[in-house]
């Protein structure tokens, strides 16, 4: 089943964070997957002072459903380094991967598919733009370069 992953960073060396999560999806999706350049963008409801982020988005088939592949990247989250405390929403954090959509809608008490916010966010629709814009997003009904025309929003992105 293919899947979009976003990946965000905004603690200690936030590259090697992102870098460290492609290398991850390297060994559990099958070959041949597509990830974004590397975006640092401003933070999105987060604390006050809260420091920029680096995103990207990758897109790659794995064999597992998504409850699945959603636990194996959060433990994975865990290896990078915690949350600062109170680790809560939208905390600063050393890697952060977000299952954003599958080939179909999928909900569960522990995940929702596509992400509920994936279509109001500028630093996961650019990427996205960049490695599969004509993607028709599983229930939106738009395709990702749509959903980003018509986003307002006064975040930063920006290429690296």
């Amino acid at each position: 089943m293919t899947y979009g992953i976003g990946f965000g960073s905004n603690m200690g060396d936030r590259v090697e964070h992102i870098r460290a999560g492609m290398a991850f999806l390297n060994t559990i999706f099958k070959s041949g997957w597509r990830v974004s350049s590397l975006y640092e963008t401003s933070p999105v409801g987060c604390p006050p002072g809260s420091p920029d982020f680096i995103n990207a988005v990758a897109e790659g088939e794995f064999e597992g459903n998504p409850l699945a592949l959603h636990r194996l990247l959060k433990a994975f989250e865990q290896t990078r380094g915690d949350r600062r405390p109170p680790a809560g929403r939208n905390e600063p954090r050393a890697l952060d991967l977000d299952l954003l959509y599958a080939e179909g809608p999928f909900a569960s008490a522990e995940l929702t598919l596509p992400h509920p916010r994936l279509h109001l966010r500028r630093f996961v629709l650019q990427p996205l733009a960049e490695i599969h814009p004509a993607l028709v997003i599983p229930g939106l009904g738009k395709t990702v370069q749509e959903l980003l025309a018509a986003l307002k929003t006064d975040e930063v992105v920006r290429a690296l």
